[in-house]
């Protein structure tokens, strides 16, 4: 079974529920009525494509079916998170008490079996919930594996831990189509990344989160990767470009109040003054670039960034000498204002979406 084939099945069911509550409408607007010969016809070819998709996907043929995917997927996640903690927690309760040897094979055999058995899980439960879960579980495994490896054999720590984290944890979020391991991996990547950036400028690895110029090159090019088109996999595009405009914003909003964290040879107020500008300019352009694109999430980031970086503003000049009434006053004006100016552009993408449709 592919990925691909289960979101067509799906989206054909979601296609079939569309044409008959739209012709039901159209029925009741007096707009057009089919024959009864001719909506039986119809209505036997739904439900054999829709029984014939259902033997063979994981699919969600009623609106409760939804409802009941929608509390699985919570559940997954809750449960995935709580396997990966019960794992952490038992090794650090028994570690002491096992010998050398023994704890090797633990470390060893522990992400090769949670490895297999999300493969068996992959092929035979074909919801995918549960490899999810394994997925997950198979990834805490490998990070104990290799820290605790380093720790019992008195290894030194290396930046390349966080590739091997990030290739294994990518590749099972595309196996198990898991947007928790893709951003698990995207992170590892960042991570990554990230020390060996600051090897370059001469600092000890372990010390690039001290300086958040680090992640601004991992930010770059993990947006830059939500620009690839992944048909078989919905949803995935949006994780890069989410994390990456996270990545981007946190350091920035940091050095827009840190000065003293940034490699500039400048005055701590002027670095701060200039991440301040940057962030609202980047904030800007990426609404602007995200309502270019129709790209809902890079506009929702954009602007809770860019209301960050002018509600952070506000305090700083206002908060110390205004009366609070009058200061949370202004803040509400502006998001008014804000409100007003977002109205305006939705208009204007409506009428220029209209222009499409009349052109076309």
């Amino acid at each position: 079974m592919s990925r691909d084939s289960k979101q067509k099945a799906q989206q054909r069911v979601e296609q079939i529920d569309a044409f008959n509550r739209e012709l039901a409408a159209l029925e009741i607007e007096n707009v057009l009525t089919l024959p009864e010969q001719d909506k039986e016809i119809v209505r036997k070819h739904h439900e054999k494509t829709i029984s014939s998709m259902a033997k063979q996907f994981d699919i969600d043929v009623t609106h409760a079916e939804k409802q009941l995917t929608i509390g699985m997927k919570i559940v997954s996640f809750l449960g995935a998170l709580a396997f990966a903690a019960s794992i952490f927690f038992l090794f650090y309760q028994y570690w002491g008490r096992l010998e050398t040897i023994t704890q090797t094979i633990v470390l060893v055999l522990s992400p090769l079996f949670t490895l297999g058995l999300t493969w068996l899980l992959l092929v035979h439960e074909k919801s995918g919930y549960f490899a999810k879960i394994a997925g997950l579980v198979t990834v805490v495994c490998f990070v104990l594996n290799l820290s605790m490896l380093g720790q019992i054999y008195n290894l030194t720590p290396s930046p390349s831990a966080f590739i091997l984290w990030s290739i294994l944890s990518l590749g099972l979020a595309y196996a198990c189509y898991s947007r928790l391991l893709l951003a698990f991996g995207l992170m590892f990547f960042a991570s990554f990344l990230s020390a060996k950036m600051g090897t370059w400028v001469g600092i000890y690895w372990i010390s690039f989160g001290e300086r958040p110029e680090n992640f601004l090159l991992p930010a770059l090019v993990i947006f830059m990767l939500g620009h690839l088109r992944q048909e078989q996999y919905q949803g995935f595009p949006q994780i890069y470009r989410i994390f990456g405009a996270l990545i981007l914003f946190i350091p920035i909003l940091i050095l827009s109040h840190w000065g003293a964290g940034s490699y500039l040879d400048l005055a701590n107020d002027n670095i701060e003054g200039l991440y301040q500008i940057s962030g609202f300019v980047i904030a800007s352009g990426l609404i602007w670039y995200g309502i270019k694109k129709d790209w809902r999430e890079s506009v929702n980031t954009g602007t809770v960034f860019f209301t960050l970086f002018l509600y952070t503003k506000f305090y700083d000049w206002w908060w110390e000498w205004l009366p609070k009434y009058l200061f949370f006053l202004i803040i509400a004006l502006t998001s008014l204002l804000v409100l007003f100016i977002f109205k305006r552009l939705k208009a204007a993408s409506e009428q220029n979406s209209k222009g499409v449709i009349a052109n076309d």
